[in-house]
C-alpha cells in the first residue's frame, strides 16, 4: 500500500517495487536461490534446499514485525533468517542461510529491486520518447522562437525542440539499459568477504547463485565497495535532471506571456483555489519537484561510498532509505514528464506571433551571414547592428530598414534580402537533426 505522499512523488508500481514487502521478497529469493545453489554444489542436501525454498514466501512472515525487530537487531536480515528458520520443518532448518551473511541477503535483494526499478524507468522513458517523437514529426516545420538566456535568438521549429527532448530521453534509456545489463550483480562474500564458510566451493556457489537469480556474478564480493550502487544512483540523478529540463521548457512555454503550449485539460487539473482563470502546468511542476528530490538524494549515496574496512558503520545502512527514495522520485519525474508531453497542446499561431514580436530582429544573424562573404563578418555585424538600432528606434520592421540601407543594397538585391529574412530559410540542419533523433528512437525501440 503506497504512502499518501507517494501519490505526489512516486508511482504505484515503483512504490510497490521498493516497498518493505518487496525487499523481504528479495531477501527470501536470495535464501531460496542460495539453498538451491548449495544443493547443486553438493554442500547441503537437495531435500533441505527444497524445504527452504518452499518456505521462502513473504506471506508466511510478519513484515511489520520483522522491521520493528530490525531496528533492534541492526539489519532486517537477522529477523528474516530467524523467522524463515522457524518456518522450515525438520533437519532442513539447519541449512538456512548456510555460509552467508546479512549483507549478502540485503544487497542481493536490493539488486533485484533495482532490476525491477530500472525496467520501470525504461518503460516510462520510452513513453516520454514516444510523445516527443510524435511532436517532432508533427511539428517539423512549425516555426517558433529559439531562446538563449530567455531572450529571443533565432527561429527554430517546435519539431526541433521536441527532437532534442527525444534525443535526451533516448540517451537515458540507453544508460539505464547499460546498468541493467552490466551493473546488477549478486552479493555473496560471507562474514568478511572471503567465503571461508564454503571452503573451496565459494566461487562455484556464487556462479550458481547468479544463474538462479538471473544476475551477473561479480569478480569479488563488494560489501564495502559501493561503486555499482553509486553508479546507478548517479545515472538516476542524470535521468531526473533530464526530466527537469523537459518539464522546465514546458513550464516556460505555458507562461501567460508566452502561451505557446499548455498541458492538456482534465477535470480538476491545474486550477487555483483563488483564481478561476488559472490553468497551471501541474505535471511539469511535479516533475521538477520530483527531480529536485531525486538529485538531492544522490549525494547521500555517493557519500556512503566511504565505508570502513569489511563492513560499513552507517554508510551501507543509509542506502536502505536513500536508494528506494531515489527510484521513487525519479519514477515520478519520468511519469509526470510523460503525461505533460503526451497531453501537450501546441499553439502554432501563438508561436508565429511571438516570432514576429520583434519586427524581424530575430533574423539579424541571417542578414549578417548574408553580408559577411563580401564584407567580412566583423563589418557585416557592425552594419547590421546599426540597422537593428534604427529599426528599434523607428519602430519599422527590419526588412524595410534593410531594403533602404545603401550598404546592404550594395551587396544584396531585394530578392536576396527577402530570402535572407525569411525564417523558413534560416533553419540550417534542422531537418537532419530531427531525422537523427527519430532514427535513434527507432533503434532503442527495436532493442531490449
Amino acid at each position: 500500500m503506497p504512502e499518501p505522499i507517494d501519490y505526489l512523488f512516486s508511482t504505484p508500481l515503483m512504490s510497490a517495487a521498493f516497498s518493505p514487502e518487496a525487499h523481504v521478497r528479495g531477501m527470501l529469493a536470495f535464501e531460496a536461490a542460495l539453498a538451491r545453489a548449495e544443493a547443486r554444489a553438493g554442500i547441503i542436501p537437495q531435500e533441505a534446499a527444497d524445504a527452504i525454498a518452499a518456505s521462502c514466501k513473504v506471506e508466511h512472515l510478519d513484515v511489520a514485525a520483522l522491521y520493528r525487530e530490525a531496528a533492534i537487531a541492526g539489519t532486517p536480515a537477522i529477523p528474516l533468517v530467524r523467522m524463515l528458520t522457524a518456518q522450515v520443518d525438520g533437519d532442513a532448518k539447519r541449512f538456512v542461510h548456510w555460509g552467508a551473511t546479512s549483507q549478502d541477503a540485503i544487497d542481493t535483494a536490493l539488486m533485484l529491486q533495482m532490476r525491477d526499478g530500472l525496467h520501470l524507468l525504461v518503460d516510462g522513458l520510452l513513453g516520454v520518447c514516444a510523445a516527443c517523437a510524435t511532436h517532432a514529426g508533427q511539428h517539423r516545420h512549425t516555426l517558433m522562437v529559439g531562446r538563449t538566456l530567455l531572450q529571443q535568438a533565432l527561429p527554430i521549429t517546435f519539431g526541433l525542440k521536441a527532437a532534442r527532448w527525444l534525443a535526451l530521453a533516448v540517451r537515458q534509456v540507453r544508460a539505464l539499459r547499460e546498468h541493467r545489463d552490466r551493473t546488477l550483480v549478486v552479493q555473496l562474500g560471507g562474514a568478511a568477504g572471503t567465503l571461508a564458510s564454503l571452503g573451496s566451493n565459494g566461487l562455484r556457489v556464487v556462479e550458481l547463485l547468479s544463474a538462479e537469480l538471473g544476475l551477473a556474478a561479480p569478480d569479488l564480493p563488494w560489501h564495502t565497495e559501493r561503486d555499482r550502487i553509486a553508479g546507478i544512483a548517479g545515472t538516476l540523478g542524470i535521468v531526473a535532471g533530464a526530466m527537469a529540463k523537459i518539464a522546465g521548457d514546458v513550464v516556460l512555454l505555458a507562461q501567460t506571456e508566452v502561451g505557446e503550449a499548455s498541458e492538456g485539460d482534465a477535470p480538476g487539473k491545474g486550477g487555483s483555489s483563488a483564481m478561476p482563470q488559472k490553468h497551471n502546468p501541474v505535471d511539469a511542476t511535479f516533475a521538477i519537484a520530483s527531480a529536485r528530490l531525486a538529485v538531492g538524494v544522490v549525494p547521500v549515496i555517493l557519500s556512503a561510498m566511504a565505508q570502513e574496512h569489511e563492513r560499513a558503520a552507517g554508510g551501507w545502512q543509509s542506502e536502505w532509505a536513500a536508494v528506494p527514495d531515489l527510484f521513487r522520485y525519479t519514477a515520478a519525474a519520468v511519469e509526470r514528464v510523460g503525461e505533460a508531453v503526451s497531453s501537450l497542446q501546441v499553439d502554432p499561431a501563438r508561436m508565429k506571433a511571438n516570432l514576429d514580436l520583434t519586427g524581424g530582429l530575430i533574423m539579424a544573424e541571417a542578414l549578417t551571414m548574408a553580408l559577411a562573404p563580401r564584407l567580412g563578418r566583423p563589418e557585416a555585424q557592425r552594419i547590421v547592428k546599426v540597422i537593428c538600432d534604427d529599426a528599434i528606434k523607428s519602430g519599422v520592421n527590419l526588412h524595410e530598414v534593410a531594403l533602404k540601407d545603401a550598404q546592404v543594397r550594395a551587396v544584396l538585391s531585394s530578392e536576396e534580402i527577402d530570402h535572407t529574412l525569411d525564417p523558413n530559410e534560416y533553419l540550417g540542419s534542422t531537418d537532419a537533426f530531427i531525422d537523427r533523433a527519430l532514427e535513434a528512437y527507432s533503434e532503442v525501440q527495436s532493442s531490449k
